[in-house]
């Protein structure tokens, strides 16, 4: 039986440690893959490193953060979709053991790893395992756990793999959001991974397959002095509690349990990020009727 194609897309801007993240897509055990890299960046460097090695597929995008991002994913043609970020890097067995994971499971549409982040130097930072053995969870609970623990214990696009087919069903426009809102310039990831296991299933792999680059001296979304839209990134999770309701994930006495919770967020950061107090008005808001 032939080996389904996974499509390595990588949508790029910073050169730095482009050749490195490329180098690491290359060498994966995998013997069927397709290698996209999507680039935005001002130079063209990103495109003379692409240029040394062949069979990896070159495109020159036009468009900037998460419309590079849908750009990259929507130009893959596996049946599987692994996105490795610029200055990220896989472990050479992670595409082998995810497809593993993934066959005779289709109820799965989602697939993530245990990962480590690392800085500037490759020096390992933080081990993130959020559970101590594989296994299989429904799209409904991931989404409950997530929202309602108002975290993203899975992380971001470089630990996961999904079924292409599942993406186009979702659509280009909604991909990033959660009910009626929009998470595209803040946790366009979690809007994703909601959206990619919806009446569906995903897969745990408690195996360190990715390493997600994480330095304050480096210019990237997770650096708040480099990304101005930073604060999306806490208050988007305020916005997914009750559209998570809206859309009846989580019930309505779920969702008044989380004002305690909720408030204690918005009284540490409204200092900090504006869009905190916005979001909290609109809970606070959405809350009203509900409340009797």
């Amino acid at each position: 039986m032939a080996l389904p194609l996974v499509s390595i897309v990588i949508p790029s801007y910073k050169p730095g440690h482009f050749e490195q993240c490329l180098r690491s897509a290359i060498g994966q055990t995998y013997p069927n893959i397709e290698i996209l890299v999507s680039d935005n960046c001002p130079t063209e460097e990103i495109r003379d490193i692409c240029a040394r090695f062949p069979g990896v597929i070159y495109q020159r995008s036009s468009v900037i953060r998460a419309d590079n991002v849908l750009g990259a994913f929507y130009g893959a043609k596996g049946v599987f979709v692994k996105p490795l970020f610029d200055d990220d890097l896989l472990h050479p067995f992670c595409v082998e053991r995810m497809v593993a994971a993934v066959a005779g499971r289709d109820e799965v549409e989602l697939i993530f790893s245990a990962s480590q982040v690392i800085d500037s130097g490759n020096q390992r930072v933080e081990t993130r395992r959020p559970y101590e053995a594989s296994g299989m969870m429904s799209g409904r609970d991931l989404h409950r756990s997530m929202a309602l623990g108002m975290r993203n214990f899975i992380g971001e696009f470089s630990t996961i793999m999904f079924r292409r087919s599942k993406l186009w069903q979702i659509g280009w426009h909604n991909l990033f959001k959660v009910g009626t809102h929009d998470c595209t310039v803040g946790l366009a990831d979690v809007a994703a991974y909601f959206n990619l296991v919806e009446g569906a299933a995903a897969f745990y792999i408690d195996e360190e397959l990715s390493y997600f680059r994480r330095d304050q001296a480096l210019q990237s979304n997770s650096n708040p002095n480099s990304n101005p839209n930073f604060g999306y990134c806490f208050s988007d999770y305020i916005d997914i509690l009750y559209c998570s309701h809206q859309i009846g994930t989580i019930s309505t006495e779920e969702l008044l349990a989380t004002q305690e919770q909720v408030h204690a967020v918005y009284l540490s950061l409204r200092g900090v990020f504006d869009q905190i107090g916005r979001s909290y008005e609109r809970y606070l808001a959405y809350l009203k009727p509900l409340k009797g």
